[in-house]
């Protein structure tokens, strides 16, 4: 994907931000960064960031919110878990810097689409990471940000530093043709009227809705997990009660949240290691 069609799909984007969740509890404390020196930079970056308990540079994760923002709710439903899981853990705070609220029905700002990677950079310079072993995690519109961050193109050749592995969240899968650079685990629910496991499918068989293909055997092979009976922010608890949001089914789904931790935590040591790793 060139990055004037990034800029116009960010234009149409509409998706709903990942609310809050519970997470299991962690010896690990949140501390407020920014990414860049103000003076370098008109809208420098903040994010919590966790180290885990184990000793030595650590493999991490960046986290990406949705357009809803709630990056602290997003540290406390997932950082917070994954660093447990023996990760150095950093949720990016994409709208803050920006005096942005949420862009669920405004379209996400098409600069958003280099946070990933001004997050990355940041880990590579802390002696606590292993720069070599670095995932992207994005939920709905962060998902979005994470596809677009480590598929075939101008935003990921932007930097001489690269993520190792990529995960998302009922991320909105259309107009990418799946030629990613790493291994890609995506989790939607089959119900999902607002990012559709359609779209999703028709990504992971090599195909988009503009009718361009990839070649046979071209890009990383992507993992597409894809739950029974679950919506959009099936993770959610506080959607227990249904909601409807800009016309899209909300509800939480137990069992596709179990379901999804098991298979995020195994792709991820499979992937950049942690805990599983030093074992």
């Amino acid at each position: 994907m060139n990055f004037s069609t990034a800029a116009a799909l960010a234009a149409a984007l509409l998706i709903a931000g990942a609310a809050e969740c519970a997470a299991p509890v962690s010896r690990s404390t949140p501390t407020i960064v920014e990414f860049e020196n103000p003076l370098a930079s008109p809208q420098p970056l903040q994010g919590y960031l966790r180290q885990p308990d184990s000793a030595g540079p650590s493999p991490a994760v960046v986290l990406l919110h949705g357009c809803n923002g709630n990056w602290q709710r997003l540290d406390q439903r997932w950082g917070k878990r994954i660093a447990s899981w023996g990760y150095v853990t950093l949720t990016v705070d994409s709208f803050g810097p920006r005096g942005i609220e949420n862009t669920c029905s405004s379209g996400a700002p098409a600069d958003l689409a280099f946070d990933a990677y001004r997050a990355l950079n940041f880990l590579v310079r802390q002696p606590f990471v292993d720069p070599a072993w670095i995932a992207a995690l994005g939920f709905s519109q962060g998902g979005w940000l994470t596809l677009l961050s480590v598929e075939h193109g101008i935003i990921e050749q932007t930097t001489a530093n690269k993520f190792r592995a990529a995960a998302a969240f009922y991320p909105p899968c259309r107009a990418f043709t799946g030629d990613m650079t790493v291994p890609m685990l995506i989790m939607v629910g089959e119900l999902d009227d607002w990012t559709p496991a359609k779209e999703c499918r028709t990504m992971v068989e090599g195909r988009d809705d503009w009718g361009i293909s990839r070649q046979k055997g071209q890009g990383i092979p992507i993992r597409l997990i894809v739950y029974p009976g679950a919506y959009h922010d099936f993770d959610a608890p506080n959607f227990k009660t249904p909601r409807q949001f800009l016309g899209h089914h909300l509800e939480f789904n137990q069992a596709a949240t179990d379901q999804s931790i098991v298979a995020l935590r195994q792709f991820l040591s499979a992937t950049i290691g942690g805990k599983e790793r030093d074992k």
